[in-house]
């Protein structure tokens, strides 16, 4: 190939770490090229060594974002290189180490054998040379490297040194410090480096996580250092950390009754939870809802854990399935597709999961209209999905009219299945008659009738409650009052919750 490109690093910013071989290339080259001049060594180079640099400063100021910029940088470089006359070599200069967070050498790394470009790429001293050093930790105890605008998307792992590049300004180090506040406590001691390694410029600030934006001097040699902690706290936040303690639980050395439960022996406790969880909803708790969320993930975590030991499945295959389920559903988020609102989405949803059971060999149309209800949902819940997924066939009452009929006409039926005195299955299916046919009416008005009825009861039971304390207060309980008596503090307790719904709705 005639057409080359050669990429060469200019180190973390001293000159004096630069090699000697850069040095020959910066020195012989008669067409260079810079991202940026922003850097110590650009300035060093042409005012000591006359080696001047064309930059690509004003192409920041054409794109509203960093991934168009580093495209159009690579893409004037690919052209520069087929309009250059034969034998010429287009040498591009970045800060650091050219394969260390430098995003336009990773698209000249994919072009160029696509274009016909031979691209090399000669190191130079990177800054995690200078943050090793001037920081003083070895990264071979665990280390991980991030860039600040993915702060939010990594599971950052607190018993590894950390280190945020790419932290240009005060914006930027609001939203690390935002990022790390999900896992470290606001006064958790934290780093900002500014130039390391370069004399007179370098900054190390130790400071604690809510001061890191208040920091000047944020620039492009600028870097965030977390170091590696032991504390348990700091685990607890993980997820990690939950999957190893449930796999301790299980093992020989963990809880004897842990290492005995199966599927089956656990199996009430996931529904249990699920109400537990349901209740905290209902009653607006969110401490309660948060600790009971906690106990239903466990129930997750432990039927995970063991198919994990048996090797079917981990609960990183949960999660796996889990991600990649809700980005196919959501093509109008993830994909091309658009939704404009709630129902187009909602149609999208199913759209995509019947092209799911129609790859794995089920084709929803030769499928029952009610297929899919789960067998064990709990009959009110089970009876409105039913009919819900009955009437998308087709299948319903052109208005609530016919409903409110067929409320009377199963309500006789119950009534004179009871006054004739007919045995308990056959009274049993009548009774099974009105409420299903009662659960349609909740259909028909938008109400769903779990909900309603769970109110209801709650309704019921804080009144009663009520009479309860009225009777003890005179000295009595239900089992010694009359009947008489229980209704007038019930009617009291319904008149005192009209007051307060109406000092709410003044307020």
């Amino acid at each position: 190939m005639s057409r080359a490109i050669t990429v060469v690093g200019l180190g973390s910013g001293d000159p004096d770490q630069l090699t000697l071989g850069i040095m020959k290339q910066l020195r012989a080259a008669t067409e260079r090229y810079v991202r940026t001049k922003d850097h110590p060594v650009v300035a060093w180079l042409e005012a000591e060594e006359g080696v001047r640099f064309e930059s690509f400063d004003s192409v920041y100021e054409e794109h509203g974002d960093f991934p168009s910029v580093y495209e159009e940088i690579a893409a004037r470089l690919v052209a520069r290189a087929h309009s250059a006359a034969e034998g010429t070599v287009i040498l591009y200069a970045v800060p650091g180490h050219p394969m260390v967070a430098e995003a336009t050498v990773q698209i000249l790394r994919r072009r160029c054998p696509e274009e016909g470009i031979r691209l090399q790429v000669l190191g130079g001293e990177s800054f995690l040379d200078e943050a090793f050093v001037r920081l003083g930790f070895d990264p071979i105890e665990g280390f991980q490297l991030l860039d600040a605008s993915d702060i939010g998307a990594v599971a950052i792992d607190p018993r590894m040194h950390t280190l945020i590049g790419q932290v240009y300004d005060t914006f930027t180090a609001s939203d690390v410090k935002l990022g790390l506040m999900e896992l470290y406590p606001d006064d958790h001691e934290v780093v900002a480096c500014h130039a390391l390694g370069i004399e007179g410029q370098e900054q190390i600030l130790r400071i604690p996580l809510h001061e890191l934006d208040r920091v000047s001097g944020y620039g492009n040699l600028s870097l965030i250092y977390i170091p590696a902690s032991q504390d348990e706290q700091l685990r607890n936040r993980s997820f990690q950390r939950l999957h190893e303690i449930v796999a301790i639980l299980r093992s020989p050395e963990g809880c004897p009754w842990d290492r005995e439960q199966t599927h089956r022996s656990i199996r009430k406790n996931l529904i249990e939870e699920t109400y537990e969880v349901l209740e905290t909803i209902d009653d607006d708790d969110p401490d309660h809802m948060r600790e009971e969320l906690g106990d239903l993930l466990l129930q997750v975590m432990l039927h995970s854990q063991m198919e994990e030991e048996t090797g079917t499945f981990t609960a990183y295959d949960v999660i796996q399935g889990l991600n990649e389920k809700l980005i196919y559903r959501h093509p109008h988020v993830f994909g091309e597709l658009n939704a404009e609102d709630a129902e187009a989405a909602l149609g999208n949803w199913e759209a995509m999961k019947a092209e799911e059971k129609r790859s794995k060999g089920i084709q929803p149309e030769e499928q029952s209209a009610l297929s899919g209800v789960p067998r064990d949902l709990p009959a009110l819940m089970k009876a409105y999905k039913i009919q819900k997924k009955a009437a998308k066939a087709g299948f319903d009452w052109e208005d609530i009219s016919g409903v409110w009929a067929k409320i009377e006409e199963e309500l006789a039926e119950l009534k004179a299945s009871v006054q004739q005195g007919e045995d308990a299955e056959a009274q049993l299916l009548e009774l099974g008659d009105v409420l299903f046919s009662v659960v349609n009416a909740s259909r028909f008005i938008g109400v769903d009738p779990e909900e309603a009825l769970s109110l209801t009861i709650r309704k019921f039971v804080r009144r009663f409650q009520h009479v309860e304390r009225r009777l003890k207060e005179a000295g009595k309980t239900p089992a010694t009052s009359s009947l008489a008596e229980m209704d007038k503090y019930w009617d009291e307790a319904k008149d005192l919750e009209r007051s307060r719904e109406m000092d709410n709705l003044s307020k």
